[in-house]
């Protein structure tokens, strides 16, 4: 079932904005039965971190270090390297074992939480370029101009959120891609991100204009609101028309919403510590993880924080010195991610709130070609082809490991997960079918999976 213009029509010249026409209309005909998330909190490390060094150890990469790779495992496609000319890379990383979870000393404190874990290390698709491997994880496709999840999730399930943004990201800088990787792409541009910012104005343009009372400003809104909605009557398919208007209108309301929500200083020093927040490596993201968790806990719907920016060698892209670039990364990122499992348990979130934590890609059993030097300097290059993320809370069994990649961590081989599997699973989790929810556009009716997808991975992530 898709939603007609004429449909939209009607709804929005009865007053009706796209967020409740998501929440009480697509709500109610798409709703798959067995959903256990209400909201989605996307952990993204931003540049591909290696699956062979943080949740996919493989003892054959160090026993055949430095050899090149057995004709038998076939060749592929890569960024840098000439695969059968690199030599096997191995790994010095330490892992533990928790039960069927295995973990690299990377995360020390990920590994109180491995019975939360659902590690699915089958992970692929066909991107070994930055941008369209990014597409592919955020947009379902490899290329620019799709919805991202977040705005498809907004979209079939609305918000709770009545002053704040349903979907939010919150950067650490430049995404390689850029800003299309969160955008609402041909939906309304109601469903569109909001970022998010961790110094200086929380929110851009959100402040009352100073000498501006709430009152003065409170009709002037109501006189732009009558003007906008009589100039919609003859333009009512106008989405961005109807985004604006819903916007004047949030921004009135989080102009008291955004203060409260920045203000930490009721969270406890514990709280506060608990996340690293007394500590200048950690601080930066250990605060997006609380405010993440302050986020799902006023009902924002979709909230994505991205690890590692697109200058320098600031992300998780381990071409060069792949080991010190993970460990400089992880030490940034474990310990607010490891707090936020922690607090959203305490608080009772966890269980309707669906924590995802990956990359664009993992990388390559191999040397990367374009690595200087040797020794310490070796880094991978990038590997779509077979790589890990791991999901927990919104129902998820934890203490599991789902697929496997070959015995040198090239391919996936066992119950493989396309990306169009794991977004099918994602909307399944909230209630939500992947093949059901989808919007018109240029003719015929898209959805986040495309034409592909299934739900398979929901299942073994429940049971």
């Amino acid at each position: 079932m898709s939603i007609n213009a004429n449909r939209r029509q009607f709804l929005t010249r009865a007053g009706l904005g796209f967020g409740a026409l998501a929440a009480n209309v697509l709500l109610s005909a798409q709703k798959a039965s067995g959903g256990t998330a209400k909201s989605v909190i996307s952990l993204f490390m931003h540049g591909g971190p290696s699956h062979l060094d943080t949740f996919d150890p493989k003892p054959l990469l160090n026993k055949m270090h430095g050899q090149l790779v057995p004709e038998s495992f076939g060749d592929v496609r890569l960024q840098f390297s000439t695969f059968k000319e690199r030599p096997i890379l191995g790994s010095n990383r330490k892992f533990i074992q928790h039960g069927d979870v295995v973990i690299s000393d990377l995360f020390p404190n990920l590994q109180k939480h491995a019975n939360k874990l659902a590690i699915v290390r089958s992970m692929n698709h066909d991107g070994f370029t930055h941008t369209a491997a990014l597409n592919w994880l955020n947009n379902g496709w490899p290329r620019l101009g799709r919805p991202s999840v977040g705005s498809w999730v907004v979209y079939g399930m609305g918000s709770e959120a009545q002053n704040l943004p349903a979907f939010v990201v919150m950067l650490e800088g430049g995404i390689k891609s850029g800003p299309p990787v969160y955008s609402s792409g041909f939906l309304p541009a109601t469903f569109q991100a909001t970022t998010l910012r961790s110094a200086g104005a929380p929110i851009l343009y959100a402040n009352r204009a100073e000498g501006t009372s709430e009152n003065t400003q409170r009709d002037m809104l109501e006189t732009l609101k009558w003007f906008n909605e009589n100039h919609q009557q003859t333009r009512a398919d106008d989405g961005d028309l109807a985004a604006r208007i819903k916007a004047y209108e949030l921004a009135f309301k989080m102009q008291m919403a955004v203060p409260e929500l920045a203000d930490l200083s009721k969270e406890t020093e514990a709280t506060k510590n608990l996340y690293g927040m007394d500590n200048a490596t950690t601080a930066e993201f250990g605060t997006r993880c609380l405010m993440a968790r302050r986020l799902v806990e006023r009902g924002v719907r979709f909230v994505q924080l991205w690890s590692g920016t697109s200058t320098g060698e600031g992300d998780w892209d381990g071409h060069k010195g792949c080991e010190a670039n993970h460990e400089k990364q992880a030490a940034k990122t474990d310990k607010g991610v490891a707090a936020l499992l922690e607090d959203l348990e305490r608080k009772g979130l966890l269980k309707e709130t669906l924590v995802i934590w990956g990359g664009e890609f993992g990388r390559t059993p191999t040397s990367d070609g374009n690595a200087n030097g040797g020794g310490d300097n070796l880094g991978r290059d990038h590997n779509p082809y077979g790589f890990s993320i791991w999901l927990a809370g919104g129902g998820v069994r934890g203490g599991q490991v789902i697929g496997a990649t070959d015995e040198i961590g090239l391919r996936a081989i066992q119950d493989p997960v396309h990306v169009h599997d794991l977004h099918a699973s994602i909307l399944a989790l909230l209630g939500l079918d992947h093949l059901k929810l989808t919007y018109p556009f240029q003719g015929r009716d898209f959805r986040l999976t495309d034409v592909h997808g299934t739900t398979t991975l929901a299942a073994k992530l429940k049971r």
